[in-house]
């Protein structure tokens, strides 16, 4: 075993060590302040009352195990300017601050975006952005489609966003958040291994980032006993956008790997938009987790078929090249609809 591989097991151990350790600690904090989620909104399948703010640990430990990374010139940053992790750092920050207060006192929708959109902002003022994207039909002279300034804020933005939404959104099921965060994560790490020099922060930062909501799950996986809270619902997602941005712009990747819950999300968006209701102000049982339930599916069951979904989309990412990637993104689509039929028709097209 070389000096690098123990450094990875090294970094991971201690990172899933602490966020299994702050986890517990803010567990019992929550419970103690009363920032519980009861089960008293239709979509809520929990019978008691679950503490939230387990994502909060997970941040803690990633920013910790970062810093010393950085502090003690372990990980090679030299691809991450200071700039961007300090702005990171303070985007998620941001995005607990405004969680915890929604989580303690259920804000309202126009003041729970403000997280996520303040996120984006910071990231993006410190120079994170998607500045290229791959040509899938191109060959070496246009392999790479170049972005102007503008158009790159825009679509880095809007991408954030998504994927903040996304993973917002996802976190219906014991599980099933953290468990696609930690798959995609780890996808995102091997795809970087093909381009990125040894032990750089770009591919560390996506493992830890794993690691940490690997420790996260044994609290959160069926019957959970903690759940994310908003604040790490939104994080994870803002980390998985961001991590693909810096690890070069994976985001056919990551497409790949969150495409079937990004795809269910904007598909519950457009049927609310659709009937004149706001698309972010409510909870209701239409996201395809919960529909698979409702035809048959258990619990776990579930959560363990997306699991699986993302996994395999996310192979598809590590062996095939853009033309590969191009055509796995029509194959989601199609995977998509297949399961919108399976389900959305068989339960009935009106039912929450």
């Amino acid at each position: 075993m070389n000096y690098i591989e123990i450094l990875y097991i090294l970094s991971i151990t201690f990172n899933f060590l602490l966020a299994l350790g702050l986890v517990a600690i803010i567990k019992k904090l929550a419970l103690k302040s009363n920032i519980v989620d009861k089960p008293d909104l239709k979509r809520k399948i929990h019978e008691s009352a679950i503490p939230l703010l387990g994502g909060l640990g997970v941040y803690i430990a990633t920013s910790i195990t970062i810093f010393f990374l950085y502090y003690l010139k372990l990980a090679d940053f030299s691809l991450i300017p200071l700039r961007y992790v300090v702005g990171i750092f303070l985007a998620g920050l941001v995005i607990m601050v405004i969680g915890f207060l929604d989580d303690k006192y259920r804000l309202k929708p126009y003041y729970q975006v403000l997280g996520p959109i303040v996120a984006a902002i910071i990231v993006i003022s410190v120079g994170i952005r998607i500045g290229y994207v791959t040509n899938p039909l191109g060959d070496v002279s246009n392999a790479l489609i170049y972005l102007g300034e503008a158009i790159a804020v825009i679509i880095t933005f809007v991408w954030l966003m998504g994927m903040m939404y996304t993973t917002k959104f996802l976190d219906g099921l014991d599980g099933l958040a953290g468990g696609i965060a930690t798959i995609a994560g780890l996808i995102i790490f091997f795809v970087s291994l093909d381009w990125d020099i040894p032990f750089s922060a770009t591919g560390i930062w996506a493992l830890i980032f794993s690691a940490g909501m690997m420790a996260f799950l044994l609290f959160n996986w069926h019957p959970a006993k903690m759940f994310l809270g908003e604040g790490g619902s939104v994080w994870i997602g803002f980390m998985i956008g961001v991590l693909s941005i810096i690890s070069g712009s994976k985001i056919a990747t990551t497409l790949l790997v969150m495409g079937i819950p990004a795809l269910d999300v904007l598909w519950v968006i457009t049927q609310r938009i659709i009937k004149k209701q706001s698309p972010f102000s409510h909870a209701d049982g239409k996201h395809l987790h919960f529909q698979l339930m409702k035809i048959g599916f258990s619990h776990r069951g579930t959560v363990l078929f997306l699991w699986l979904i993302a996994l395999g989309f996310g192979f598809i990412s590590l062996f095939f090249g853009g033309t590969g990637k191009f055509v796995g993104l029509i194959i989601l689509c199609l995977v998509m609809i297949s399961l919108a039929a399976l389900t959305y028709l068989q339960y009935g097209r009106g039912a929450n």
